[in-house]
């Protein structure tokens, strides 16, 4: 019997809108049960959890237009440790959006081109429209349909994953 596939999530959540989403899509990919899922937040996570992953979802806040800081130290922690050893690996992206949230999926985009990963989907991104210091600092609660999007992305993973279609 072969050894299942793993699909790595890393994450970081300030205000609880990320985490919804990458729990959405850790239950998806974990429909199946053929995949093992691993869900870590960025500051857990560094090369070995890469290198020991067939798939990748990463998932961020949008902070000042960019990925949040955290997510950025996990990148900075891990990129030259697995620089050439994952390349052609499936990923995805999630974003947990006040405005836009573009900009932060391409720093994502860059980043896993860099290391010649595969985008497999185009980054989910969720715009909570929280534009005052108050909103944007407020616990968030994502939408059901948003929620529901981000299983169907994490079951996507799981499923190319199982089926060796990535």
């Amino acid at each position: 019997m072969s050894t299942p596939k793993t699909l790595l999530i890393v994450y970081h959540s300030f205000t609880g809108g990320t985490l919804q989403m990458v729990e959405a899509a850790r239950d998806g990919a974990q429909n199946g049960g053929e995949v093992v899922v691993r869900l870590l937040h960025a500051t857990a996570a560094g090369p070995q959890d890469l290198l020991d992953a067939d798939g990748y979802l990463f998932a961020t806040p949008e902070n000042l237009a960019a990925i949040s800081g955290l997510m950025k130290d996990f990148f900075d922690r891990s990129y030259y440790g697995v620089l050439d050893r994952i390349q052609g690996r499936p990923y995805a992206s999630l974003v947990c959006a006040g405005s836009d949230g573009s900009n932060a999926a391409r720093q994502m985009a860059r980043i896993a081109t860099g290391w010649r990963l595969k985008a497999v989907a185009e980054p989910l991104i969720v715009c909570t429209h929280a534009q005052t210091p108050e909103a944007i600092l407020a616990p968030k609660q994502i939408a059901a349909d948003d929620l529901a999007a981000c299983r169907v992305l994490g079951e996507a993973l799981a499923t190319g994953l199982a089926l060796g279609v990535f």
